[in-house]
């Protein structure tokens, strides 16, 4: 199947927008940097007034032409707000796309002795590091989004022994090969999307881990028939909102919630909805204008 590229340059102000509407309708992973080269999931320290671009892939689906015009609207009402380039439409093939996507997923280190290394680079591990092997085809979670950077640090520091996970919106799979890697016994992982289905399941299986996973395409509540130690989610303050008392009911008295995928402005929204489901806060993360939540039953 061949892709839509599609790509616009902003001004640094529009790029968090810009990035969720290429989310929203994309349903793809979104890659952003500086026009002259910056590139933040490598770290390094943008000039703030340099234009960004912004750039995601959309399979040529029958979905195709509705996301595509639902994302052009959206570039032209915000270029109401601020000047942006016209959005550039192109058509890549697979293996176009493929390494187009390479370019911007590389070696990562995370918290005290995680690395998420992609499956196309060779590393070898210092000490007592645990490598995360990622080949996340159209699937969300490779590690540099602030959100699942925030999550891999939460999961390092909580995950015991023998916990029972519970990865809800699983993507690339990446949260629950840590779990497993760190300690944990056994994972469901579940996500709505195919395409996540089949990442999750390919990484999982190349990383040895398929016997102590079982991957399932829907969303909770599932007949578990144990509640979970733990569950980490990774997904959107809407989703998160709607399915509050499903999470607390899956999780075991003393299990643990960490969730994320949520913007500042929504925070207050999304704990409110935690309280009321049941669940304590025990920590609230900041990186950028994102937050990572602690929550146990």
């Amino acid at each position: 199947m061949d892709y839509l590229e599609l790509t616009v340059q902003a001004p640094p102000e529009l790029v968090e927008p810009l990035v969720k509407l290429f989310q929203t309708y994309g349903k793809q992973r979104v890659a952003v940097e500086e026009a002259g080269g910056y590139n933040p999931d490598e770290g390094e320290v943008a000039d703030a007034e340099a234009p960004v671009i912004v750039r995601t892939y959309l399979p040529k689906n029958r979905q195709a032409a509705d996301r595509r015009a639902r994302i052009e609207a959206g570039v032209h009402l915000m270029g109401l707000i601020m000047p942006l380039t016209p959005l550039e439409v192109r058509t890549v093939a697979p293996q176009e796309w493929e390494e187009a996507w390479k370019a911007h997923f590389h070696l990562l280190h995370i918290g005290k002795r995680l690395v998420v290394r992609p499956s196309w680079q060779e590393y070898e591990p210092d000490g007592d590091q645990i490598v995360l092997t990622l080949d996340p085809g159209l699937a969300f979670g490779t590690g540099h989004h602030p959100t699942t950077h925030m999550v891999l640090e939460q999961i390092e520091r909580r995950v015991q022994d023998g916990m029972r996970v519970l990865d809800l919106g699983t993507g690339s799979g990446l949260l629950a090969q840590a779990a497993l890697l760190l300690g944990a016994s056994w994972v469901l992982a579940v996500d709505t999307e195919a395409d996540s289905i089949r990442s999750s399941r390919r990484n999982l299986k190349e990383a040895g881990l398929s016997k102590q996973v079982k991957i399932i395409r829907g969303s909770i509540p599932q007949p578990l028939g144990v509640d979970m130690d733990m569950m980490v989610a990774n997904i959107s303050a809407k989703v998160l909102i709607e399915l509050s008392k499903d999470i607390a009911a899956a999780l075991k008295p003393g299990g643990v919630l960490i969730a994320s995928g949520v913007l500042e402005e929504r925070g207050d929204e999304v704990k409110e909805a935690f309280a009321a489901a049941g669940l304590t806060e025990v920590e609230t993360q900041h990186s950028e204008d994102w937050l990572a939540l602690v929550y146990q039953r």
